[in-house]
């Protein structure tokens, strides 16, 4: 067909068009929203996650204050009732909340960077001179 060959597609979805367009018209070739399974939280209720996420995890009786998947899903299940798998929280987390992952740092309690600044400074030339 000379239509498909100048829209580059294949003749069956010019037949189709076209039988969409004898039955319905012009709304009938419209496209239309993305079906599949609704999401299991609605808006309100990702915000109410939100809210209580930006609270802290010592505030839901976390002993730090770190997010984990099972951390948040223990939230979202706490504050909505919705029990997520871990893939759901991380796309809930990713997609609607836009937040990404990081990793804390490691570093110990008792670092003295003074400490380390005179040890550099005057022990480290000394050690690495020799005797």
């Amino acid at each position: 067909m000379e239509i498909a060959r100048a829209v580059g597609v294949c003749a069956e979805s010019v037949r189709r068009w076209r039988r969409a367009w004898e039955e319905g018209g012009a709304s009938a070739l419209r496209r239309r929203a993305a079906t599949g399974r609704p999401p299991k939280l609605d808006d309100a209720q990702v915000e109410t996650v939100r809210a209580a996420l930006m609270r802290g995890a010592q505030a839901h009786g976390f002993e730090a204050d770190l997010w984990t998947l099972e951390r948040v899903g223990a939230v979202v299940e706490q504050v909505t009732g919705v029990v997520l798998s871990r893939a759901s929280v991380w796309r809930l987390l990713t997609g609607r909340l836009g937040w990404s992952l990081q990793r804390p740092e490691r570093r110990a309690v008792e670092r003295d960077e003074s400490e380390i600044a005179r040890w550099i400074a005057h022990e480290w030339p000394r050690i690495k001179k020799g005797p």
